[in-house]
């Protein structure tokens, strides 16, 4: 089934303007969430908003207003008119403020992917841009307001030809890494080499994402519908993981010793396999 457009916008760069669909780059499958109920009749329970000043008076939504804590248990008020005069008005238009070297952007500013496809009238110019941001390397940094908020993006082309729209938090969002703690010390040579075996060992040419999937939420599925047809959810018993290597260096040596096993049965599986694939082959001649 073709993408779906979730909504239009321009993309404008020095005089030339390009119109473009937006499409999700992703379809979310948040994680299994439940619902709470009434344990005595199992009817699905409501939330209510109380008043704790007033005796835990339940607050219907008409007599809510919105508020901004400026200091502590302080709020300024707005009203509806108020609020909606502070959202930023969406003008439908990327503006691209600069053009920055690709492998600059830190990947932790990401936030969200969406896909851009090129509108009517915008097949040649959006060909163009496409093509011109991968042969310099660069991506297109500007800004883009929607929903009442605006927000920085990067666009970058892909192989495919599709032009990219990642939206960025700005820099004032961002955590500094020095905030996390690292003590002081050396990496002896003798693990470095051992690490450094370890990743080769493990190490792909290709990201290839499909062979990874969530099986923790096809268990919890499976465990659910295994409910709703009537059985009853039992507790695996723990697994031993053995005893904990403590040394690096060992924990280093065994990893490799592991993963060279974990090859030979991979050779002796893709060996069979090919054996067998032969002798159906004498067979049907």
């Amino acid at each position: 089934m073709p993408a779906r457009s979730t909504g239009t916008a321009t993309i404008s760069f020095g005089l030339v303007s390009v119109p473009v669909h937006v499409y999700s780059s992703a379809e979310s499958k948040a994680s299994v969430s439940f619902n709470m109920l009434h344990k005595k009749c199992g009817t699905r329970v409501k939330q209510q908003y109380v008043c704790p000043k007033d005796n835990n008076e339940v607050v219907p939504r008409e007599d809510m207003v919105k508020g901004y804590e400026f200091a502590k248990d302080q709020y300024v008020t707005f009203t509806p008119d108020e609020l909606k005069a502070l959202e930023e008005k969406a003008t439908g238009t990327i503006d691209i403020i600069e053009f920055v070297p690709l492998a600059k952007v830190d990947r932790e500013y990401l936030d969200k992917v969406y896909y851009l496809g090129p509108d009517k009238g915008g097949d040649r110019a959006y060909r163009l841009l496409a093509k011109a941001l991968k042969e310099t390397g660069r991506a297109a940094l500007g800004q883009f307001a929607a929903r009442g908020q605006q927000h920085l993006v990067l666009l970058r082309p892909r192989e495919e030809g599709v032009i990219v729209m990642e939206q960025l938090h700005y820099a004032d969002e961002m955590k500094s890494p020095s905030e996390v703690p690292i003590p002081e010390g050396e990496v002896k040579a003798t693990e470095l080499t051992l690490a450094k075996q370890l990743i080769e060992q493990g190490a792909s040419d290709e990201f290839d994402p499909a062979k990874y999937h969530d099986t923790v939420r096809e268990r919890v599925l499976e465990a659910i519908q295994g409910k709703v047809e009537g059985h009853e959810i039992t507790t695996e018993p723990a697994q031993d993981g053995g005893g904990k290597i403590i040394d690096l260096m060992e924990a280093l040596k065994a990893s490799l010793a592991k993963g060279g096993e974990e090859d030979e049965e991979e050779d002796e599986e893709e060996e069979g396999a090919s054996k067998r694939k032969s002798k159906r082959a004498r067979k049907a001649s």
